[in-house]
């Protein structure tokens, strides 16, 4: 299995990791390798959204120049 190793990691951050270790009865090792899954399952959430988006803002339907506005159309409807 591969090893991660981190320099230079915030003080704060490590004492948040020790924490949520303890509160599980974990290891930091294995608290940090489940963030990181969560952390990059998340961004591939939101890469699937912003792509979608993405998706929908190409296929977005514009009319052509010229076309009447359709609030004047329902008004000359509802003048009839």
């Amino acid at each position: 299995m591969p090893v991660l190793h981190l320099q230079n990691v915030p003080q704060d951050v490590y004492t948040q990791l020790e924490q949520m270790a303890r509160a599980e009865r974990r290891d930091v090792e294995e608290v940090s390798v489940h963030l990181l899954q969560q952390a990059l399952q998340e961004q591939q959430r939101w890469k699937a959204h912003n792509e979608a988006l993405e998706d929908l803002r190409r296929r977005r339907w514009t009319p052509p120049a010229g076309t009447p506005d359709s609030v004047e159309l329902l008004r000359e409807d509802r003048q009839r």
